[in-house]
């Protein structure tokens, strides 16, 4: 009995205390990697095209991602893709 109240108390470890602390972290460097290629101009186009379609902000991200290789959309336009957006109407 003593065992199953101490599993259901707290979610973790089995022998021991910890909860883990596993989450990905963003590099520190401001700059674009120096394989990307793309401008800035062309990315915001990109999101503006994606927004007309009817992506959220995040599925735009990963859509930037997966397709043209742009890993961070702040690094390489200095603006986030919902200032993008609000600037661009």
């Amino acid at each position: 009995a003593l065992w199953t109240q101490c599993i259901s108390d707290k979610m973790g470890r089995m022998y021991g205390h910890g909860k883990g602390m596993a989450s990905s972290a963003l590099p520190y460097r401001r700059k674009p990697p120096t394989w990307v290629k793309m401008k800035t101009e062309d990315v915001c186009d990109h999101i503006c095209k994606l927004a007309k379609k009817g992506l959220t902000p995040s599925q735009i991200g990963v859509t930037l991602r997966d397709s043209f290789g742009i890993p961070q959309v702040r690094t390489v336009t200095g603006n986030k893709i919902l200032r993008i957006l609000k600037t661009n109407g």
